[in-house]
């Protein structure tokens, strides 16, 4: 097994016990906020819940990953597509829930106290200890296995613990009589979920859509810089400059550069990633350029992957 390939299976491991267990955090919230009719608590789950989904859609990246511009330039499918609109659907529907419901307590407080006792207290600091003790894991394999997935999914669940400790704090304030606490955490509550809905669609939306990531006479230029390259053609890439790019190309060589075309690819790569950052590249070549792009298939050289971080293939044939 290479490096490689048992990062990516520690990362997977890790992403796969945090979603399970923040889903247990999420049904247990979810039945604290019922139990003591907290609008708080109840919205503090909405943001549990689009942790589950951030983490599903980093475990979808890493079991996809053999598609992610290793022979075409890939994206998600329309059930990821639709999955992530129903869950802002149902996010969008259930905080303005929650906002009519926070503005009739503020207008109507109401009479009955919260329903807590010592036994929800202590369910209520369980669900603050696990996620942190599961943030402290995550944060420690995040250096071991270098992923900037654990990284990212260690953000977001730091986050939830704060919001829930907040909130815990808040539901003490309003043991000690201040009502007015719990519908206006709500509403904060629910407008923070808005700018972390966003950003969570703004990372995932480039990695969706077929978008040009980079110009393609930009990468057409770069390309024939190099010495013995004679066309660039089907130039497609796609991600977001800075944090990840798919590029995919079709290169014409002279026949008497064929002998260094590993080098001519390297080169190309090498400067693709010195100006743009982050990028993974799939690249063609057609020994004979006279023969055209239309002839080019049957005369294509397997796509050279010299990246960090990516499989390497053991050969050159398929």
């Amino acid at each position: 097994m290479t490096d490689t390939t048992y990062h990516r299976r520690s990362t997977y491991q890790v992403l796969f016990i945090s979603l399970w267990v923040t889903l247990m955090v999420l049904v247990v919230k979810l039945w604290l906020g019922w139990t003591t009719q907290s609008l708080s608590v109840l919205a503090e789950s909405l943001h549990t819940l689009l942790d589950s989904f951030s983490t599903l859609l980093s475990l979808i990246t890493l079991t996809t990953n053999d598609r992610l511009g290793w022979h075409n330039v890939w994206s998600h499918g329309k059930g990821e597509i639709i999955g992530l609109l129903m869950i802002v659907a149902f996010l969008g529907f259930a905080s303005f829930s929650l906002l009519i419901m926070a503005a009739q307590d503020l207008e109507t407080p109401r009479t009955v106290p919260l329903a807590f006792n010592a036994q929800l207290v202590q369910v209520l600091a369980l669900v603050i200890v696990v996620p942190l003790c599961l943030a402290i894991f995550k944060r420690h394999r995040s250096h071991i296995l270098s992923s900037p997935l654990l990284r990212l999914n260690t953000q977001h669940t730091l986050r939830d613990v704060w919001l829930t400790l907040i909130v815990a704090l808040g539901l003490g304030g309003v043991h000690l009589g201040y009502t007015w606490l719990d519908p206006v955490m709500t509403i904060i509550l629910v407008l923070t979920l808005s700018g972390s809905g966003w950003q969570l669609i703004n990372w995932q939306l480039p990695f969706m859509v077929q978008q040009v990531a980079i110009a393609p006479e930009t990468l057409t230029q770069i390309a024939k810089q190099v010495e013995g390259v004679s066309h660039c053609y089907r130039v497609s890439s796609r991600g977001l400059v800075g944090r990840q790019v798919f590029v995919e190309l079709h290169l014409g060589i002279h026949p008497e550069f064929m002998g260094v075309a590993r080098t001519i690819v390297q080169r190309i790569e090498a400067t693709i990633r010195t100006r743009y950052g982050p990028v993974k590249v799939s690249i063609y070549i057609v020994p004979n350029p006279a023969m055209g792009e239309n002839h080019g298939a049957a005369t294509v050289i397997p796509p050279f992957y010299p990246q960090e971080g990516y499989p390497q293939q053991d050969n050159d044939t398929r």
